[in-house]
């Protein structure tokens, strides 16, 4: 009944004979919202902070852990990996279900050493923000169909689904708000293109699902735990919103 409700508010908030919810015009990534000055941070590969956790997960990569390494089943990753960040997040036959980039390196990490690293840790960042890298400057681009559909629908109707105390949705922000200014920072398209990023505010870098549980944090909502359905669902539908843009992983954001 919930949905059905909110399936209706979906279709009343969208053009006549749309099919597909609108998209921002013109696409505009995320680093064009940014200052001068950490645009420049993020340009330099040898100033951006995110070359630390880089550098971490390039190691972590040849390591091995419990007789087995990453690069002992997919070989070099600036040839294996090219690309593949740009396809996530995606249905994963062999766990039924949509996953995110970290998702499916914890289960790689899970089938080699029978541990997967906790949420936010350096050494998933690190090795996220290595394979990301490998897919900087390639455009996004998502599957939705098949058994992905579902979870994209799900991604579409919590993004234009008011929460929290502030009774806001993301579209109330990132649609009808972009470009304009909220406290001392300029409201984005938030497209999902630049993540694990470091954040500035944060003083370290983080995941993409730790920027939409701030978002949640922020309109005085509960937030979803790290790995829930909610938050795959809304990074898959914002991946397809952001498709063709530019890759900027890893990138520097305020």
């Amino acid at each position: 009944m919930l949905r059905a409700f909110l399936l209706l508010l979906l279709a009343a908030s969208l053009p006549a004979g749309a099919s597909d919810p609108p998209r921002p015009s013109p696409l505009r990534n995320g680093s064009e919202f940014q200052s001068g000055d950490v645009r420049s941070l993020q340009a330099d590969d040898f100033a951006n902070p995110m070359a630390l956790w880089v550098e971490r997960g390039r190691r972590l990569w040849s390591e091995v852990r419990n007789g087995r390494s990453c690069a002992a089943c997919h070989g070099d990753a600036v040839r294996a990996m090219k690309g593949v960040a740009a396809r996530y997040p995606r249905f994963d036959p062999s766990l039924g279900r949509v996953v995110d980039l970290d998702q499916r390196i914890d289960a790689c990490e899970q089938a080699m050493t029978g541990t997967a690293f906790a949420s936010e840790s350096d050494d998933l960042l690190g090795l996220s923000a290595y394979i990301a890298l490998q897919s900087r400057g390639m455009p996004l681009k998502v599957s939705i169909d098949g058994p992905a559909r579902k979870t994209w629908e799900a991604g579409r109707d919590l993004y234009y689904t008011r929460i929290g105390q502030l009774n806001l949705a993301c579209t109330s922000c990132h649609d009808a708000s972009w470009g304009k200014t909220l406290l001392a920072e300029t409201i984005s398209q938030g497209h999902p293109t630049g993540w694990p990023a470091y954040r500035l505010e944060w003083q370290r870098p983080g995941s993409l699902e730790r920027r939409l549980r701030a978002c949640f944090n922020g309109v005085r909502a509960e937030m979803p735990a790290y790995g829930s359905p909610d938050l795959v669902a809304l990074e898959l539908y914002l991946a397809w919103r952001a498709q063709g843009l530019p890759m900027e992983s890893p990138a520097v954001r305020r």
